[in-house]
């Protein structure tokens, strides 16, 4: 909500030059997004660019920003987006770990010459993401620390109500599930089962772990520190990917917009 950077009170108007007057001490001053003032034209059309997943390059040459002010909305666009969640799921949920990072091949010739090769999967030393997919809805994820079960089972009690059906590997964090108020159904992986008569399966999410690395691959190299902003970015692309091109843009606006700084 924006509020008068003077006063701090939400009683405000627009003027016809763009800025906003506060009605109780009388300040004029132009709303910033991210930090930096950009006028609603320039706006809209780095957010059109952005939808259609153009590179920062490629916004600059098309819209008529400094590639500063550019940085700094697109880092406001991710966060808001990050935030743009469902705060709960309930029914039927798919919950999985994954693991992303650079490829071995990629890495510095002095690391791969002092360093082991890390091994794939569990107990790799990559990044570990934990997701939760509602069947037919939304998926949300998260970095977190660890894979075992004091770090996973109370992002599940978070976002899972109480008497959902919880679908998961045979991993053994999520042993005891079903002990706090859950219906657990598992599929052993390593018996080379992955769905049975009951619609048993975790498919879904690792349908989104797959979009979600190759949206990463496609990106190149991200920092440790902005990855949870692009993890957030693809988790809301992927819950909005049916919508048309107009609305996603109208969307991704309302976000940017509702919260100045």
């Amino acid at each position: 909500m924006l509020k008068c950077r003077r006063c701090g009170t939400k009683r405000l108007w627009k003027l016809q030059s763009g800025k906003i007057r506060c009605a109780n001490c009388k300040t004029s001053f132009r709303p910033r997004i991210g930090g930096v003032y950009v006028s609603q034209r320039i706006l809209k059309a780095v957010i059109v660019e952005f939808d259609l997943e153009h590179s920062t390059n490629v916004i600059l040459e098309r819209c008529a920003i400094s590639k500063y002010k550019l940085l700094k909305l697109l880092t406001a666009l991710r966060t808001e987006m990050t935030k743009d969640i469902p705060n709960v799921f309930s029914g039927i949920v798919e919950v999985d770990e994954t693991y992303v990072g650079g490829k071995w091949k990629n890495k510095r010739l002095i690391t791969r010459k002092i360093a082991q090769r890390p091994k794939r999967g569990r107990g790799t030393l990559k990044q570990p993401v934990f997701g939760i997919l509602c069947r037919g809805g939304q998926v949300w994820a998260e970095l977190v620390a660890g894979v075992e079960a004091e770090d996973l089972q109370p992002l599940i009690e978070r976002k899972v109500i109480r008497g959902s059906t919880v679908c998961s590997d045979g991993w053994r964090a999520y042993t005891g599930i079903a002990m706090k108020g859950y219906v657990h159904r598992l599929v052993d992986h390593g018996k080379e089962q992955y769905s049975d008569h009951r619609g048993s399966h975790i498919n879904g999410l690792e349908g989104f772990w797959g979009y979600l690395k190759r949206k990463l691959v496609a990106r190149g190299g991200i920092r440790v520190q902005r990855l949870h902003l692009f993890l957030g970015e693809y988790v809301w692309r992927y819950n909005h990917r049916k919508l048309p091109h107009k609305q996603r843009i109208k969307s991704l606006f309302k976000l940017l917009t509702s919260v100045h700084y």
